[in-house]
C-alpha cells in the first residue's frame, strides 16, 4: 500500500510502515542515470533538484517502488532494499554474561576454516574479545593474522612489540609489576582499535591476564551517575607515551559516543594520564567523575581473569575492552608480543566470509 503525503511517501509492507521523505527517495534512486553502472556508486547530486521536490505519482510494480517526479525523472527502488536498510550489517554488541571467560578458537582453524573464521569474528564483535589457542610460538607470527584482521596498524614504537623483562624498558609492561586496566596508546588521538597479545612462552608464577568490559562500565555509569557520565564525555584528558626517540600525546575525553548515544570508545590509561591544568574550569567535577569511573574499572563485576599460556593469543577490541596483568615472579621465561589492527578490517572480513 502506498500513500503520498505532504513531503513523504508512506509505504506499508509486511506489517511495517516506512515514512519515506521525498528527498530520501530521490537520493536513493537506483537507475543507471543516478548510479555508476559498473560500481553501483551514487553519482546523483542531491542539490541538483529542488528542496521541495514532489512526485507526480507513485506505485508498486514487481516488488519495486516506482515514482515519477515533476521533472519526469523516474525513480525505481527495490522494496527489498528499503526493508533491508534498517538491518545491522554486523552482530550486535552483547553484555558479558556472569563468570564471563573469552571463547577460544584454534589459531589454524581461525585462519583456514571459513566456518570457524565466521564464528570467531562474530563472537569477537559481540563480546569484544576471543582467544586463539595452539598458536605458533615463533616470534613475529602475528603477521599471519592479516588474513583475518587485515594489515597490521603500525605505531611509532615497534611494528610487533616485544614485552619481556629482559628487553628495552620504557614502560611498566616491561617489569614484573602488575598492570592496571587500560587500553594502549591513549596518547594517540586515533587509538588502535584491535590489539592482539600473543604469549610465546610463559613459565613464570603469577601474571594472570585481566580484561574489563569498558563499555559496560560506561553504560552502567550512564544509567546510575548520568552527571559523571556527561562530564567524562566532555572533559578532555591529556595522555602521553614516549621513549628515547618518540613521543605521542593526545587530549581526549574518556568516553566518546555516536550521534545516537551509543558508546564507541572508552579511553582509559592511569599510567599515561598526564597532569591536568588545575586552573581548568570543571576540574573538581571531573576528578569526582574520574574517581567513580576508576572505582568501577577496578570492580570485579566487570572483569574476567585467566592465565594466558604460551601458544595463546588474546584478541581484544581495544576501544571497548581494557586489559591488565597481575604481578608475576620472573622465575622463568616470559615473552609476549603484541600488535595492533583495524577493527573495520576485521568487520570487513566477516562480511566477505559471510557472502
Amino acid at each position: 500500500m502506498i500513500e503520498i503525503k505532504k513531503d513523504s511517501i508512506l509505504l506499508s509492507v509486511d506489517n511495517n510502515q516506512y515514512d519515506l521523505p521525498f528527498l530520501w527517495l530521490r537520493d536513493n534512486c537506483q537507475c543507471n542515470e543516478c548510479r555508476i553502472t559498473e560500481t553501483q556508486e551514487k553519482q546523483f547530486l542531491l542539490h541538483t533538484v529542488p528542496v521541495d521536490i514532489a512526485p507526480k505519482h507513485a506505485k508498486e510494480l514487481k516488488n519495486n517502488l516506482e515514482i515519477l517526479w515533476e521533472d519526469n525523472h523516474k525513480t525505481t527502488i527495490p522494496i527489498k532494499l528499503i526493508k533491508n536498510s534498517h538491518r545491522s550489517r554486523y552482530p550486535k554488541h552483547q553484555k558479558w554474561y556472569e563468570e564471563f571467560s573469552p571463547q577460544k578458537f584454534s589459531w589454524n582453524d581461525f585462519l583456514e576454516n571459513k566456518i570457524i573464521g565466521i564464528d570467531a569474528l562474530k563472537t569477537f564483535i559481540k563480546y569484544g574479545v576471543i582467544i586463539l589457542e595452539d598458536a605458533p610460538t615463533e616470534s613475529n607470527s602475528l603477521e599471519f593474522l592479516s588474513k583475518r584482521l587485515g594489515p597490521i596498524h603500525e605505531v611509532l614504537f615497534e611494528r610487533i612489540h616485544n614485552v619481556s623483562v629482559t628487553g628495552n624498558v620504557y614502560n611498566v609492561a616491561h617489569t614484573p609489576k602488575g598492570l592496571p586496566p587500560h587500553n594502549d596508546f591513549a596518547s594517540y588521538k586515533s587509538q588502535p582499535s584491535i590489539q592482539v597479545l600473543h604469549m610465546l612462552e610463559n613459565e613464570c608464577e603469577g601474571g594472570e591476564s585481566i580484561i574489563v568490559d569498558g563499555w559496560q562500565v560506561a553504560e552502567d555509569l550512564k544509567k546510575e551517575e548520568p552527571k559523571h557520565f556527561s562530564i567524562l564525555q566532555k572533559f578532555k584528558v591529556p595522555f602521553r607515551e614516549f621513549d628515547e626517540q618518540n613521543e605521542t600525546y593526545a587530549e581526549a575525553p574518556l568516553i566518546q559516543c555516536s550521534s545516537t548515544g551509543a558508546i564507541e570508545s572508552f579511553r582509559f590509561s592511569n599510567q599515561l594520564m598526564q597532569m591536568i591544568n588545575p586552573l581548568r574550569e570543571g576540574i573538581k567535577e571531573f576528578y569526582e567523575a574520574y574517581h567513580e569511573v576508576s572505582r568501577r574499572v577496578h570492580d570485579h563485576k566487570y572483569r574476567s581473569t585467566f592465565r594466558l599460556n604460551g601458544g595463546e593469543a588474546l584478541v581484544v577490541a581495544s576501544l571497548r575492552v581494557l586489559h591488565a596483568r597481575e604481578p608475576f615472579i620472573p622465575s622463568g621465561a616470559r615473552h609476549l608480543q603484541d600488535a595492533y589492527f583495524f577493527y573495520d578490517n576485521a568487520a570487513n572480513n566477516l562480511f566477505l566470509l559471510s557472502n
